[in-house]
């Protein structure tokens, strides 16, 4: 899985991303500080969108793109703080081997 955060995104790369997301937004997404990139499989996407969103004040949106490897991107949108905090939290519980374990 691969992480990347944007501080002070331009307008050209949100614009980037806007044309990309999956559909439209259900929660208005405008002036956000960072945007916080995640890029894995399906699963783990969908995993990381609700740690995400559990962990701090952020919206998540799925960004469409064209990757033989079959890999999805999410992007995570927030004040720099709370970027930074869901990422580090999706980091945590992806490679902690409880989580998410059947019993």
């Amino acid at each position: 899985m691969d992480y990347r955060i944007i501080k002070s995104p331009s307008g050209g790369t949100m614009d980037i991303l806007f044309r990309r997301k999956g559909s439209a937004a259900t929660i208005p997404i405008e002036n956000y500080d960072a945007v916080g990139l995640v890029q894995g499989k399906l699963i783990d996407m969908v995993f990381a969108a609700d740690i995400a969103e559990k962990a701090a004040g952020v919206v998540v949106e799925d960004i469409k793109g064209h990757c033989p490897q079959n890999l999805i991107m999410i992007a995570i949108f927030g004040d720099t703080a709370s970027v930074e905090a869901a990422i580090q939290e999706i980091q945590y519980k992806l490679n902690d081997p409880k989580t998410g374990e059947l019993r």
